[in-house]
Order: C-alpha cells, then structure tokens, then sequence
C-alpha cells in the first residue's frame, strides 16, 4: 500500500519532549513516573544519537484470532500475541510495511496497537477507569480509515493524547470496528475533545455515527460494542 511523504513527515515533525502526566496516570506514583519520563528521555536521546527519530512514546502492535463461541476472559487473554514494538519514525515504518493488510485478516480478529506497558484489556490499571469511542465501517473502506488513525496515533496529532492509551481494529463478517481507548470515562473535556480530534483527523463523513462506552459497562456486559452509548 503506497502511503504519502506527507504523511511521513507528520510523524517526523511530532517528535517531541515527553510531558510528565503523573496527574492522569493516577494507578502510579510520582516517582514512578518520574522514572518512566526519565527512561523515555534516555530512551530518545539514544535513538537521537543514532541518527533516528524517536517517537514520543514507544508503541505495540498486538494480534488476537478470537475463538469462535468462546467469550471467557481467560480465553481472550490467551489469543492477545505481541507482534511487534517499534519507538522511532523508521522502525514504525519497517514494522507497518510488513503487516497484513485489514481486507486479508480473517474474521472475527483483533489488531492492536498500544503504548508501551498498557495491554490491550479492560482490565488493565491504564484502561480500568477508561472507555472507548467506536466507529463502525463497510469493510472496503475500514483499511484506509485505520491507517489514517495509525498515523495520526503514532504520530502524537490527536487531542489529549497522554490521555489516549491506543486502538483497535476489530475485523467483524459483514463490517469493520474501529476504536480508541482513553484513560478516563469521567474526563467529558476529554472525551469529547478526543472525539473531535477524531473526527477530524480520519475526515470522517457526514453519517458516520460514533459511539462512546466506558470499560466497566463492557465489563458489566461482557461486549466490547453493544449498549454504547451515541455520542454523534
């Protein structure tokens, strides 16, 4: 799939200083993260001297061939397998160039693409007290609205993005899922503006409807996408 210069150079122009967010990641403590902000920095400047581009967070590709008729978690957790991680401009590239393409994934999968340390679960302390907005696609357009997402994640261009913990791809029979995760279901600032940015990123037509659903209401009923509620 041939992917632009432009888009490229979004992500070259997004490397930038890691911001300390020790106020939304309420699981740690401050010296916590203090640490993972000072590993990151070390983490940049390594990649800096190597002549690469650091990213601002280092991301996870993640994979799940669900099982059909099998809904318990301890399955799910068994079929989530790490692909790939990548933390520069050149090595998401290298990574992107080499995975499968949406319109030959099987059905029912999973893609997930994640920072570093948060796994792709409702359960997980980054995503507990989240939710997710989703957006239902035809099949033959979901691939091109996944990777303008991608870009857009990776590339640190959505609004509130210390806010955001990653997406997913849900490869359906007869559409596409896609979804972003946030930390916080109870930030509406957040949430919304996250929505926003969406929307504007991906230059999502009229029609398309998103939906938002906190992670404890998938929880409740055991789904990743009924009963959400509509947002517009």
């Amino acid at each position: 799939m041939e992917i632009s210069e432009k888009k490229e150079a979004e992500i070259n122009n997004s490397s930038k200083d890691s911001n300390n967010n020790s106020n939304i990641k309420v699981e740690f403590t401050d010296s916590d993260t203090n640490n993972m902000n000072k590993e990151a920095e070390e983490r940049q400047a390594r990649e800096l001297k190597a002549g690469l581009h650091p990213l601002k967070h280092k991301y996870v590709f993640w994979y799940t061939r669900r099982t059909p008729g099998v809904r318990t978690q301890t399955a799910y957790e068994d079929n989530i397998k790490k692909i790939v991680d990548f933390s520069t401009v050149e090595g998401f590239w290298v990574c992107y160039c080499h995975l499968a393409r949406p319109s030959t994934l099987p059905s029912p999968t999973d893609l997930h693409l994640f920072k570093e340390g948060i796994r792709p679960l409702w359960e997980d302390s980054a995503n507990c007290n989240g939710g997710k907005w989703i957006i239902r696609f035809k099949k033959v357009v979901s691939g091109r609205f996944w990777e303008d997402l991608v870009l857009a994640l990776v590339g640190d261009q959505l609004d509130y993005g210390d806010n955001i913990c990653g997406a997913v791809l849900s490869i359906r029979f007869n559409e596409d899922i896609l979804s972003v995760w946030n930390r916080n279901a109870s930030d509406h600032q957040a949430v919304m503006a996250l929505r926003d940015s969406i929307k504007r990123h991906l230059k999502l037509p009229h029609g398309y409807v998103m939906e938002y659903k906190p992670h404890d209401a998938s929880l409740r009923d055991n789904s990743s996408y009924r009963n959400a509620w509509l947002r517009g």
